[in-house]
């Protein structure tokens, strides 16, 4: 995972393994919102309106503003599959938000009965070539 900054706020990059985008279909019963119909900040791009909240041509990567939706805390990775301090017992990776235990999966959505209202923000990108991403902007214009 690598981690910029756009308008201020972080941006979490990460090319997720095969393992990671399989790990996805099996948490769709549980997060909240599982096709990021309900917007925090930021409208859902639509070329990123499926289960791996990705570009198709690039579904491995996942490129989501780092801030919780429910106080604004970055939530810290935690890719290990297993049971985990403060994680169920049954946990296929994500993100935990130290502050007060929201859930991500690895596509950013939000778990169940989580204090955090909504999925993580995914802003507007668009490849450069293979390698290289622009934040905040797409083929619709500036964000």
């Amino acid at each position: 995972m690598k981690v910029v900054e756009w308008r201020g706020k972080p941006v979490w990059i990460l090319r997720r393994t095969p393992d990671m985008l399989a790990s996805l279909p099996k948490n769709d019963d549980k997060v909240a919102d599982p096709h990021s119909d309900k917007v925090y900040q930021l409208p859902m791009p639509e070329y990123c309106k499926n289960e791996t909240r990705s570009r198709a041509e690039h579904k491995e990567v996942l490129v989501v503003v780092g801030i919780c939706s429910h106080l604004g805390c970055s939530p810290s990775s935690r890719f290990a599959p297993g049971a985990q301090p403060n994680l169920p017992d049954d946990w296929t990776g994500g993100f935990l938000c130290p502050c007060h235990g929201s859930t991500f999966d690895l596509a950013a959505r939000v778990y169940k009965n989580k204090p955090a209202p909504s999925n993580l923000d995914v802003p507007p990108y668009m490849y450069l070539s293979d390698t290289r991403i622009v934040i905040g902007k797409d083929e619709k214009g500036d964000a």
